[in-house]
């Protein structure tokens, strides 16, 4: 195979005034080796360097400009091993098992299987139909580097991503697929990859010298990029058939529109895809700046005129969107004082609505992504990285983050003075402007003094209301139990209302304590956006003297060993004098 050529990537200063500007703050990050190769003079693309195609009908001319890089191979057979997204499954020997399970281990993503996958396989249809019949500019839309930063990525995910692309984006508008090895230390991701993509047109890798993290390593990427549009993806991605144009078409609309894809969900141990045609769901976050989805709101899907149009999102989930590469300069690219990652998509949302762009998903384009079973490696630096978003955008609204989390509060995060200058600079919005503008759908905690916190119990001493659902995505309809108090909020977090509630309110969306008719446990149910619409069942009056009385029982709130599956927990007793009937909030520990 020929090797490709080698050269240093460009530095700050080069002929390119955007290389430049996302290269600040970079800091010396010595050689960075590059493998590229253009086409060969041999190859051409399609036909489309000159004049339109007015001999051929409309559709064949659309087909002939939507041309890819590659054609896929023919199809095999039907029951070819994961064809068509169906899900995949081996009958494996006890040898064969471990092998399985072992893969799983390493990469918390099914590799032995992936492995026996084609990496050029169909996926099933899966956009709206009223998708399907959009025609694109061809001519007119502006190319994009698609930029993939990676990490001890395994063969075959790292491979299918590539060929993804290389086979669904059109020629004339795939500028090059930009590799980035985050300083792997992988023996297949060494010499066996550089010969591989070398005879892959418009492919090229480059390598730090060291381990960047995912926004530096992604910066890397953007400063040598030659498109217009910056597309980054993740390493364990396949693309759907007309996934590129929709994004590029709205960039070309809205310059400063970040435009994200429909994420659509690969399983990570059947390869099985899941994305569907229906209704997207859109970004959101929980006061503990963790990433949430939700259905879109009703304000919403009264803007839009069709399901073909854009629809805005609070936050992005972070890993695959499309942004003009010189808006994502002016924007300040991304906060390089964040170390590998997590709590990046975050910030990166905030100042895009906050500073004048917007943040929308495009409901034709659809990208499907391996979620692995859990972080393959360590995310010990995302805790400083949502600091550091607190600290520049959030504003006093940072208070209910450091509620919620009380060691953030004690968490070196950097020096975050030219990310607050970049806000003055750029006069951007406040965050109480964000949250009623962008995202009113999010409740807005109270947090009245004394009335926050850890719920504490004085005859049960250091005892503590307890919540802990174990799905993110369903948190109503479980017990609260009593337990030792650990001081760190999240599942021991609690408020007090001026609407009498105890909310949980953590998590998003929200529960309260209930007490249904018969019983004496306090259960969660969804809290109530209006007042009016507050049960009686999840109504408490706190007294001075610390007791919480049921209003529709008139009972207190009484702690007990034993009484809930083997725990402590709270029950509703007739009210006396009782020490394990009085309760007080504590911030913290």
């Amino acid at each position: 195979m020929r090797r490709g050529r080698r050269g240093r990537v460009p530095r700050g200063g080069g002929p390119l005034a955007v290389a430049a500007a996302l290269l600040v703050g970079l800091g010396a990050l010595g050689l960075l080796l590059l493998w590229q190769r253009g086409p060969p003079d041999s190859e051409p693309g399609p036909n489309v360097g000159g004049a339109a195609l007015p001999s051929l009908p409309p559709e064949l001319a659309q087909r002939r400009l939507g041309r890819p890089v590659y054609e896929k191979p023919p199809l095999g057979a039907e029951t070819e091993l994961g064809e068509l997204g169906r899900p995949a499954r081996l009958e494996l020997d006890e040898v064969e098992q471990r092998r399985q399970e072992e893969s799983i281990r390493r990469h918390q993503i099914n590799i032995y299987l992936s492995d026996r996958i084609s990496l050029h396989r169909r996926l099933p249809e899966r956009r709206n139909p009223q998708c399907r019949e959009k025609k694109y500019d061809y001519y007119n839309l502006p190319k994009t580097s698609v930029i993939i930063a990676f990490y001890n990525e395994a063969w075959s995910t790292l491979l299918r991503t590539v060929h993804s692309v290389l086979e669904t984006s059109p020629d004339i508008l795939l500028e090059e697929v930009i590799l980035v090895d985050d300083y792997s230390d992988k023996v297949h991701l060494k010499e066996a990859l550089e010969n591989y993509v070398a005879d892959l047109r418009k492919v090229r890798l480059i390598r730090a010298n060291k381990r960047e993290g995912l926004v530096r390593a992604r910066l890397l990427g953007a400063s040598v990029a030659k498109g217009d549009v910056l597309t980054f993806l993740d390493c364990h991605c396949e693309c759907h058939e007309e996934w590129l144009e929709p994004l590029l078409e709205r960039i070309k609309e809205e310059p400063s529109a970040v435009v994200c894809p429909i994420i659509d969900v690969i399983d990570w141990n059947t390869f099985e895809y899941l994305g569907n045609a229906g209704e997207p769901q859109l970004g959101g976050f929980d006061w503990r700046l963790v990433f949430t989805w939700h259905v879109v709101p009703q304000r919403e899907q009264i803007r839009r005129k069709s399901k073909t149009d854009v629809i805005r999102s609070p936050t992005m989930a972070g890993g695959l969107f499309a942004v003009n590469k010189n808006y994502f300069s002016y924007l300040g690219s991304y906060d390089t004082g964040m170390e590998v990652w997590g709590g990046e998509n975050l910030e990166f949302s905030f100042r895009i609505w906050q500073c004048g762009g917007s943040l929308e998903i495009h409901p034709c384009s659809h990208v499907g992504h391996v979620f692995p079973k859990q972080a393959p490696y360590s995310r010990a630096k995302a805790l400083a990285n949502s600091v550091r978003a607190a600290e520049v955008w959030m504003d006093s609204y940072k208070e209910l983050y450091y509620h919620r989390n009380p060691h953030a509060r004690m968490e070196p995060y950097g020096d975050v003075t030219e990310r607050r200058m970049l806000r003055e600079k750029l006069k951007c919005k406040d965050f109480k402007w964000y949250l009623e503008n962008i995202y009113p759908e999010l409740h807005v905690p109270e947090d009245r003094p004394g009335y926050f916190g850890m719920l504490k119990n004085k005859g049960m001493a250091n005892y503590c209301f307890d919540y802990n659902p174990p799905n993110e995505h369903d948190i109503a309809g479980l017990t609260v139990i009593l337990y030792p108090c650990h001081g760190m909020g999240q599942n021991q977090f609690f408020e007090y209302t001026s609407n009498n509630e105890i909310r949980y309110n953590t998590r998003h969306p929200e529960v309260c304590a209930a007490v249904d008719q018969g019983t004496d446990y306090l259960k969660m149910y969804l809290c109530q956006d209006l007042v009016q619409n507050i049960p009686e069942n999840q109504k408490f009056v706190f007294r001075e003297d610390g007791t919480l009385v049921h209003v529709q029982t008139q009972k207190c709130v009484q702690a007990e060993h034993n009484a809930y599956n083997g725990n402590p927990a709270p029950v509703i007793r007739p009210c006396s004098n009782s020490e394990y009937q009085k309760w007080f909030f504590k911030e913290r520990s």
